[in-house]
């Protein structure tokens, strides 16, 4: 953890960068607007899934999590549709506050391993291009490839995922410039 005390200032500034620039792209950004669809009777399926606990749910599903969802019955129920996952929240309100201090925490999470990572394969006299290279390549990774398994398997539509992707750009070249500007020399 030695790296820790020469990289904790690039590691909270580019945090905050991040956290800035994510607050920025999700409000100001108009093709974030669309993100999300809306539902035509939103009464009724609020009515039908009233007392559901919070968690994720898929249909069609069998009742009995035992029973293999890949069976005849629920295979033909899935492609006659409608079909898809749903995730419920807490009844009550939003809590803003709390969601943006646990985005906060992990891009600080981020930014601590991509340190870590990085004290690992660069010294002190190397140059800053290398620095910004290295850090925002491992940064993409970090903000922006775990989400595509999200199109993939739960058909979310790709045009979020290439938001998603952009949005990884731009935090890891934000991150990159912090930390090529405070790295340790």
């Amino acid at each position: 953890m030695a790296f820790l005390a020469q990289l904790w200032l690039p590691i909270v500034v580019s945090a905050v960068v991040v956290f800035v620039l994510s607050a920025a792209t999700h409000m100001a950004l108009p093709w974030r607007k669309k993100e999300w669809g809306r539902i035509a009777g939103q009464d009724a399926l609020q009515a039908a899934i009233a007392g559901l606990r919070p968690g994720q749910y898929g249909f069609p599903a069998c009742p009995d999590p035992k029973e293999p969802m890949m069976g005849k019955e629920w295979m033909e129920r899935w492609a006659k549709g409608p079909s898809g996952w749903l995730v419920v929240a807490p009844t009550g309100s939003f809590n803003m506050g709390r969601s943006m201090v646990q985005s906060f925490l992990v891009y600080l999470g981020v930014s601590f391993l991509v340190a870590y990572v990085a004290s690992l394969s660069l010294g002190p006299t190397t140059p800053t291009l290398t620095i910004v290279r290295v850090f925002s390549t491992v940064g993409v990774l970090a903000h922006g490839v775990s989400t595509i398994f999200n199109s993939i398997w739960y058909h979310r539509p790709w045009r979020v995922y290439a938001m998603d992707l952009f949005d990884a750009v731009v935090y890891a070249f934000a991150m990159a410039g912090v930390f090529g500007w405070l790295w340790p020399r």
